[in-house]
């Protein structure tokens, strides 16, 4: 394995597994094995560390940040090649041990041969209940994402945040945006968040959305309740949000959708996209 990331394209994929263990007992190694994924960011890992090591198995350099409440959260980065430096928590000490955010950087070359680096980030905002303290600590996180995305931009030639963000920022995101419009996930105050990281003041770019146009999803979650799944009554809330030069290197994004409901390893599906750097 190479030190640094020299494709002409990396595949970097990501997905909320919703625990590992059950995720590789419902058939997630035979989805990843033949997707040649350079960079996977996990989220709702819910594993211990050797657990995380012994599912994903060798070939992969692993940073995996547990959460301290046990089965809860957890966020992990598996890479083809290693980094050149990791780092756990977003920056605030309240969310320290929290399992939210990692990230790992790499040495790539951009599309001249110039050497650069590229800071990667799994992440996993916080789902929320409106009006409850829940929703209180997912303003909170956003509001240190709304500090920490400059930062990153500063640090890295490119960065790359991913994961389960929680939130719809459209109307074009969720199926039945109108039954949602009170619920968390889809209140006005949170996709506001959403219009600062991908407007003027922070200028970051939502890859997917940028690839895929002005339709309807292309969804990645769906309920487990009743038919939400055969119908394609889902909620786009998996992320690839990138800084400028690097969203536009984009070349593809596919959501691994599994053809069946009793196929599906996970409630979310896999968030895929490659960039040619």
């Amino acid at each position: 394995m190479s030190s640094a990331l020299k494709k002409d394209h990396l595949r970097i994929a990501s997905v909320n597994v919703n625990g590992l263990r059950a995720a590789y007992k419902k058939g997630m190694a035979e989805w990843l094995e033949p997707r040649e994924v350079d960079v996977l960011c996990l989220q709702e890992v819910r594993a211990p560390d050797e657990i995380v090591h012994e599912l994903l198995g060798e070939g992969w350099f692993i940073f995996h940040a547990e959460a301290e409440a046990k089965g809860r959260a957890g966020v992990a980065i598996a890479s083809r090649a290693e980094p050149l430096a990791t780092r756990v928590g977003i920056g605030e000490d309240y969310f320290a041990t929290t399992g939210r955010w990692v990230e790992a950087d790499y040495a790539v070359q951009d599309g001249d041969g110039e050497d650069s680096q590229l800071t990667v980030v799994s992440a996993y905002v916080h789902s929320g209940e409106a009006g409850t303290p829940r929703q209180d600590d997912k303003y909170r996180f956003l509001d240190v994402m709304i500090n920490r995305l400059p930062e990153l931009a500063r640090h890295s030639n490119h960065a790359l945040v991913v994961g389960d963000l929680n939130v719809g920022h459209t109307e074009l995101d969720i199926k039945n945006w109108k039954g949602n419009v009170k619920r968390a996930g889809f209140l006005p105050e949170e996709r506001a968040y959403f219009d600062r990281f991908f407007g003027e003041e922070i200028g970051w770019k939502d890859v997917h959305r940028g690839l895929a146009g002005n339709v309807n999803g292309p969804y990645t979650w769906w309920s487990q309740r009743g038919k939400a799944f055969d119908t394609d009554t889902g909620w786009r809330i998996d992320y690839h949000m990138a800084t400028p030069a690097l969203a536009a290197a984009a070349l593809s994004a596919v959501v691994d959708r599994a053809p069946s409901w009793d196929t599906r390893f996970s409630d979310h599906a896999p968030l895929v996209v490659d960039y040619r750097l």
